[in-house]
């Protein structure tokens, strides 16, 4: 049976071994000690402060001054009066924050023990501790139920009578107000450091005995003499609700009356319903008798693990259903784990590249409900981009830099020249409304939420200026996070036309263009668009036979940096293809080749857009060796992205990337095992998506395809490539590369490999 268990045989010794579990609003890491269990807790609203207008009152009116300067190339001078005059007033967004912790003192639990487990099961998200003592058997189960949204712990011993434990609630902060009932317990405050300044939340807990007795005794819940006890937890706070504490106690009243099997039978359906959707199997050789760090060290030391490839696969998808749901938040820079009060970057929104990256799998891995969280944000971002847009830079439409909050900030965060004042990050973050509409075709969706990608876009109508070849071409801007040296031995940061802004522009003027001739924009406008299209700067080819990064062909003073960024037309963007414009795509090859040369891919992020990039190079092998230096460099034990530290993007990216090794493609185009590596020679994957509402289903064997079915929801024509010879099923063969069939919603067709 295919490995979908993540276990150890011992117990978190930090955070980073302990087990995710989430239901998109509360977040546990679960420690699994045996006289004492940690449950760190997060919910996803709480962070610190409320919302203020960082904006910078003077950027508009040195706006002028600073472009003079960078067109003279005085970059120094730029960027000294950039750092006074555009720097966010205070420079820092919002933090997330930490809720506390579920701490179960266990007595009588001596150590040692044996027959020590600590499991996660990706096919049902519960997690278990077991070990058998002097005293018995000891079990323990843990979910985070999405349906009841509260975090379940059952512990159980095979003897009657065992369970003698004490449990309590600690946030270890601020000024927080304790209540005690006989089988409950409440902690609630401010996330800030007093309570108009914060958020206000509400923490809970419930304590329910089978046998035995419970009590509470000063701040802490005792049971004694029980078969079994259950505790409840859950959180809210005043971002999300009026009355935190009323939610609380409804939560635990309805969940207390329907009892812990029914609450994870509606836990397990719910999640099954999502991730039961989409399988995989590498047929590799099954190592699950291995705990899963003993098999992360194996490949460490070059050995070989398809099964645990393709659960690392299966974790990137377990992992967004555990933090992004729908109706709420969209995942952090750590998803909705976070156990520091000030947490690396904040652990909130990076929008040059970080964000998007976290949503890369969650079209085609067939995840579309838990994309939501991110567009809905965006209605945020544009309130408040509205007025940067509008403060700033003097502009219509609306704009975002590099990060975002909780409240949807807009104005610059950080004083570091290599990122803060970039300008794309609306118009990246609004392409993802236009991702979701390619693959669900949804036209009411699209309606509604086209006005995002049209304010994005309203923006550049005001701040482009051109240069002297006529082009449109952003400005002051940067290429995130990279530093370049002039000829004079200078060195900077802030620019004029970076090749990444150019290359988003050209994505976020085609899908306003496409998305407004289907929801009827008035075709003055969608012209507009196409003739700003027309006049950005063409990509260029530099020096060395790479993709420029820059207007000019600057050196750069980290050639083997962690952003890619000149690489966005390859991917996630689509003007890059090695069919279409192949002089580009073998510079763009040259690129990587570059990067990796002078150490790239050092941080787990960098390494998974590493994967994706090889992969739409149609360079399988390559893909796959990195995937394989992913595991090798950059991830925990317990299989989380390390950048270091923990960031969670390289999770999704790098899941995204094993995707695209299987599928690629156009609303209308399908391609079957585009980019297939020798070390992944048989396998099957069952409900990928593809663009035009298709589910796609791919058996292979001996690296060639054997059938692949595609699940038809939609009425019109597709185009299906393969590198193998393939024909439908049923018909005669057909001669061309490509095979052009004419489809109706709710048909399937069957593709084999037409000879061997």
């Amino acid at each position: 049976m295919l490995d979908q268990v993540l276990w150890y045989k011992q117990a978190a010794r930090n955070w980073n071994e302990a087990l995710p579990i989430g239901n998109g609003a509360l977040g546990g890491m679960i420690f699994g000690g045996i006289k004492k269990e940690l449950i760190q807790m997060n919910e996803e609203s709480l962070w610190y402060g409320t919302f203020r207008d960082r904006n910078n009152k003077d950027a508009r009116k040195y706006l002028p001054v600073i472009r003079d300067l960078l067109w003279q190339g005085k970059i120094g001078e730029a960027e000294k009066l950039l750092s006074m005059s555009m720097f966010g007033t205070p420079d820092g967004q919002r933090q997330y924050s930490v809720l506390g912790d579920l701490v179960i003192q266990c007595f009588g639990q001596e150590e040692p023990v044996s027959h020590y487990r600590r499991t996660l099961d990706l096919e049902t998200a519960c997690a278990t501790v077991g070990y058998v003592s002097p005293k018995g058997k000891f079990e323990r189960e843990y979910f985070c139920s999405k349906p009841d949204n509260l975090l379940a712990v059952r512990l159980r011993c095979d003897q009657e009578e065992q369970i003698e434990l004490m449990a309590y609630i600690d946030r270890w902060k601020y000024n927080d107000e304790i209540e005690m009932s006989k089988d409950g317990m409440s902690l609630y405050g401010s996330s800030g450091p007093c309570s108009s300044e914060g958020i206000g939340y509400h923490f809970m807990m419930k304590l329910i005995p089978n046998g035995g007795t419970a009590q509470n005794i000063g701040q802490r819940l005792y049971a004694k003499g029980c078969n079994e006890v259950i505790i409840l937890v859950t959180a809210t706070t005043d971002y999300k609700d009026s009355n935190p504490r009323s939610i609380c106690e409804e939560r635990l009243k309805k969940a207390t009356q329907k009892g812990y099997e029914e609450l994870k039978a509606r836990h397990v359906a719910d999640y099954k319903s999502l991730y039961k959707r989409l399988s995989l199997d590498l047929k590799g050789e099954s190592l699950n008798h291995l705990p899963t760090d003993e098999r992360l060290e194996r490949i460490k030391k070059g050995g070989e693990d398809l099964d645990l490839i393709a659960m690392y696969f299966q974790y990137g998808r377990y992992l967004l259903i555990s933090c992004s749901r729908e109706g709420g938040l969209p995942a952090t820079l750590q998803g909705i784990w976070n156990g520091e009060w000030l947490p690396p970057w904040d652990s909130k929104y990076t929008i040059n590249i970080n964000t998007e990256m976290n949503y890369w799998l969650a079209e085609k891995c067939h995840l579309s409900e838990c994309h939501l969280p991110l567009v809905e944000h965006l209605e945020k971002v544009r309130i408040h981009g509205e007025k940067t847009a509008e403060q700033m830079y003097g502009c219509r439409g609306f704009m975002a830099h590099h990060n975002t909050d909780i409240w949807g900030d807009a104005a610059p965060q950080d004083m570091w020249m290599p990122a803060t004042i970039w300008p794309m990050g609306a118009a990246w973050l609004v392409l993802h409304i236009w991702e979701h509409y390619e693959y669900t075709l949804d036209q009411a969706f699209l309606k509604e939420k086209y006005h995002l990608l049209k304010g994005a876009g309203d923006f550049f109508k005001d701040y482009l200026m051109m240069d002297e070849n006529g082009y449109l071409v952003t400005g002051p801007s940067t290429s995130p996070e990279n530093t370049y040296r002039l000829s004079s031995g200078e060195q900077g940061t802030v620019c004029i036309g970076p090749s990444m802004d150019s290359q988003i522009l050209f994505e976020l003027f085609t899908a306003i263009i496409e998305a407004g001739q289907l929801v009827g924009e008035a075709e003055e406008e969608i012209q507009c668009f196409k003739e700003m299209r027309k006049k950005l700067p063409p990509i260029q080819i530099g020096k060395y036979g790479q993709i420029m990064e820059w207007r000019e062909d600057h050196e750069e003073v980290e050639p083997g940096h962690r952003h890619i960024s000149q690489l966005f037309a390859l991917y996630p963007g689509h003007q890059i293809t090695k069919e279409d414009t192949p002089e580009w795509a073998k510079a763009a090859k040259k690129t990587l080749e570059r990067r990796l040369s002078y150490g790239g891919g050092h941080t787990g992020w960098s390494r998974a857009w590493i994967i994706n990039l090889w992969a739409r190079l149609k360079e399988g092998d390559l893909a796959y060796s990195n995937i394989k230096e992913l595991l090798k460099c950059s991830t925990l034990i317990n299989l989380l992205d390390n950048h270091p530290p923990f960031q969670i993007d390289g999770n999704f990216g790098a899941a995204a990337g094993i995707s695209e090794l299987l599928l690629q493609g156009e609303k209308d185009y399908i391609e079957l095992l585009p980019a297939l590596p020798k070390g992944i020679p048989n396998g099957k994957v069952t409900g990928l998506c593809a663009k035009g509402k298709v589910t796609v289903d791919i058996d292979w064997e001996d690296g060639h395809l054997v059938s692949a079915k595609l699940h038809i929801g939609r009425d019109g024509e597709i185009k299906v490539k393969c590198k193998d010879k393939i024909v439908l099923k049923g018909k005669k063969e057909v001669e061309n590369e490509i095979l052009f069939c004419k489809v109706k919603q709710g048909e399937t067709l069957e593709f084999i490999r037409a000879c061997k």
